[in-house]
């Protein structure tokens, strides 16, 4: 009897230590991380894509959609996000600003940037929703020529469209939405 009492302790021990080893994330998190963020691409496709024609949604014109390199897509899928960087993202300016000097030349004074809320990524489509509290919800949906942007990154850029696409923010969307590849800085 004595030793009935003692296994049933160890028993009511071990399963009180395994509960408390458990991860009190709930279940499905992982998961629900990884459907909302999502890139699978084989090739660089990183760089600023920025509009051939003006792309205005009321007062704001889209600047420019920016997909980052791989390693920044893998720490932001990995949990570590910042609150001013993603790697996709894309910037308005509100064109009734002020202009100021910039080091790259004039540009407005107000901007929005726009970070991932969702996002699925590969070699021939970008699909991106997120949140503003200047423009509301912000979807683009587009689709990226690889050979176009192959010529492109050669020639360091140029006015050649590498995307075409659907943005809609707040409750306007502007289809065919034609973009260049510029590398940066």
């Amino acid at each position: 009897m004595h030793t009935r009492i003692l296994i049933g302790a160890a028993l009511l021990a071990t399963f009180a230590l395994a509960s408390c080893e458990r991860s009190t994330e709930p279940a499905g998190a992982p998961a629900a991380i990884s459907a909302a963020f999502n890139h699978t691409t084989t090739a660089d496709i990183s760089g600023y894509y920025m509009p051939v024609e003006p792309v205005r949604i009321g007062q704001w014109s889209l600047d420019h959609l920016f997909l980052g390199q791989a390693s920044e897509f893998e720490t932001w899928e990995g949990g570590s996000r910042s609150e001013t960087f993603g790697p996709v993202m894309l910037q308005f300016d509100d064109a009734a600003s002020p202009m100021v000097a910039t080091e790259l030349g004039q540009a407005h004074s107000v901007t929005a940037r726009v970070l991932p809320t969702r996002y699925d990524v590969t070699d021939t489509t970008v699909s991106f929703e997120g949140r503003s509290p200047e423009l509301g919800r912000v979807a683009f949906d587009g689709r990226l020529d690889p050979d176009a942007l192959a010529t492109a990154r050669r020639n360091l850029g140029d006015d050649g469209v590498v995307m075409t696409g659907t943005l809609t923010a707040g409750r306007q969307t502007v289809r065919d939405v034609r973009l260049r590849w510029w590398m940066g800085d």
